[in-house]
């Protein structure tokens, strides 16, 4: 998912196509590592956002407007005194590293044309902006990278720029085939290996791209290879070079279980089978992508509290839910005792005193049954003892059924709370988590006055898609828009759609009194089995009937319903190709 050698060719011809020649218009630092240039070109504007973040650095067009600190930080006032109204010549890539290099014309205090270089290096924790002169001499950075820090180059004013070459590394814009025969393919290493240590701006996702396009196992290692199978794979690797330098670029975001999973400048045949999103403009892919990443990101950091909450009380209650199924268990032994008292008030007046057993015809099953006896007791005290076993039994056990069903309920209502924040997207969705936690216990009440928690229940509104056939769906987010979308929105003839046996939800498909086509039934299956525990199944039972249907139990707890007529179908948990109303 980082920003390889390819996708910053993509980018550089994106940014040549709409920059060059432009003048910065404004210079703004949002953040510590991070600048946006205003640029006026051919009666346009674009904004270019440009980001050393360790954890994320990243170079885009964009049109979202960042908040800017009250006071400009050193370095953005440098750029300011040096690139207001500069002339953008030209931005180029050196071979095919993570380096956006933008020579900018500017007059300076005299009159004089001069030119600088603004340099972006995306590498990781390593990433800069660094400002040269004419002749790449350093006169600032973004970040200061002193001898101390760093043993391999100085980034600090007056220093000369120079790329680091700290490993041995080829451009893979100039290799030819000899070279890449005898020199990369002789490594010692897996061939995906082989490839992304020894060129120079490509990752290991482009590295097993190649080879898979090659047919050839990238974990192999390189002495497998036969001669013609490494001019194939020379051949492969060749082709994509070529449409780098013709700038032939295809970008695309790769999704699996509906989540942005990886993207490329590059058509990705490895993930073929898998869901892909096309995009004209490769600074719309990465700014819609680490968009999505950071949503999911954020919502998983905001749940890990709830989540914990949801885990430890799962826990507890299924360690509690095995005990008392073990409890259980030990009480089939109650209708024995039961017999064994029958048969000794039955039979028991032939038993000699200070027997230890007897033997006795069981007449409910016509077979010979030998009964253990306490010898210091009579007969009769014996049966009594073992009436006195059964009728504790009996209670244990009738107690105990009522237990386990209640705790039973209890397990899979967590499970269901469980799921829904497996699916949810918003801060609102998990408002509506936390209410449900507080209401049954798991977690102490905050005082919200009742605007506030009538403005949060709604906010979260269900998942909505619109099926093949024209239908409308709604998928349950959590058990209250469960119950809502089941009791209160669905109508007698609109069906109703649940993974069988298992936490998810209420998938609600509207009919308007209309028969559903095959079609509409399957993808409304498919939703059902997604939005459940049966996500990452190959296949899941779903269970879907009319709502008149469905019923809610006297006292069940929200999402939680009977139904005693229902069909069933084995479905894929794949939503691919279902439109979704946002």
């Amino acid at each position: 998912m980082a920003l390889d050698g390819l996708v910053i060719a993509n980018v550089i011809k994106e940014l040549n196509d709409t920059l060059l020649g432009g003048r910065i218009n404004k210079i703004s630092q949002p953040e510590n590592d991070a600048l946006v240039l205003v640029i006026k070109n051919n009666r346009s504007q674009y904004k270019l956002f440009l980001s050393a973040n360790a954890s994320l650095p990243l170079i885009y067009l964009t049109q979202e407007n960042k908040p800017n600190p009250i006071t400009a930080p050193n370095f953005c006032m440098l750029l300011r005194k040096h690139l207001n109204s500069a002339r953008i010549l030209s931005i180029t890539q050196p071979g095919l590293e993570r380096i956006i290099d933008i020579e900018i014309e500017h007059l300076n205090e005299l009159g004089d044309v001069c030119t600088k270089h603004l340099i972006t290096e995306i590498m990781g924790k390593h990433s800069n902006i660094i400002f040269c002169d004419d002749k790449k001499m350093i006169i600032d950075s973004i970040k200061h990278i002193s001898g101390l820090v760093s043993s391999v180059r100085e980034v600090l004013p007056g220093r000369d720029y120079f790329i680091p070459e700290t490993q041995d590394k080829w451009n893979p814009l100039t290799v030819d085939c000899e070279h890449f025969l005898e020199k990369v393919m002789t490594k010692p290493l897996p061939i995906a290996k082989a490839l992304y240590t020894s060129l120079t701006g490509i990752s290991p996702l482009i590295a097993n791209e190649i080879c898979h396009r090659a047919s050839i196992d990238g974990e192999a290692s390189t002495s497998s290879l036969s001669e013609m199978e490494g001019l194939h794979l020379y051949k492969n690797f060749e082709r994509l070079m070529t449409d780098i330098k013709n700038n032939s670029f295809f970008p695309n975001v790769i999704y699996q279980n509906g989540e942005p999973f990886e993207f490329s400048s590059t058509t990705l045949t490895t993930y073929n089978s898998s869901e892909h999103k096309e995009f004209e403009s490769i600074s719309e892919l990465l700014e819609q992508y680490y968009a999505q990443r950071n949503t999911l990101t954020r919502i998983r950091q905001k749940s890990v509290d709830l989540r914990k909450i949801v885990s430890n009380a799962i826990e507890r209650t299924r360690k509690k839910y095995d005990l008392q199924m073990k409890q259980l268990k030990d009480t089939d032994k109650r209708d024995k005792y039961k017999v064994y008292g029958e048969l000794i008030t039955a039979y028991g007046y032939n038993v000699e005193e200070g027997s230890k057993q007897m033997t006795a015809l069981n007449y409910y099953t016509n077979e010979e049954v030998t009964i253990p006896l306490d010898p210091t007791i009579t007969p009769i005290e014996n049966a009594k003892k073992y009436f006195d076993k059964y009728s504790k039994l009996k209670r244990t056990y009738e107690a105990l059924t009522k237990f386990t069903e209640e705790t039973k309920e209890e397990l899979e209502h967590l499970e269901s709370i469980s799921a829904a924040l497996d699916i949810a997207l918003q801060e609102e969705d998990l408002i509506q988590l936390k209410e449900e936690l507080m209401e049954y216990g798991y977690m102490k009440r905050k005082f919200v006055s009742k605007k506030d928690a009538k403005k949060q229940k709604s906010a979260s509104k269900p998942f909505h898609y619109i099926s093949s056939d024209g239908f409308h769906m709604y998928v349950g987010k959590n058990n209250f828009q469960n119950d809502e979308l089941t009791f209160k929105f669905a109508v007698g003839n609109d069906w109703w759609f649940h993974a069988k046996g298992m936490a998810g939800s209420h998938v609600i498909v509207k009919t308007n009194g209309e028969e559903l086509p095959d079609r509409t039934f399957e993808e409304a299956g498919k939703l059902a089995a997604y939005y459940s525990k049966a996500r990452e199944l190959s296949k899941a039972e779903i269970d879907y009937t009319e709502k008149k249907n469905v019923k809610k139990p006297n006292g069940g707890k929200p999402g939680f319903v009977v139904y005693y007529t229902n069909y069933s179908l084995i479905i894929e948990p794949d939503i691919t190709g279902i439109e979704e109303v946002k």
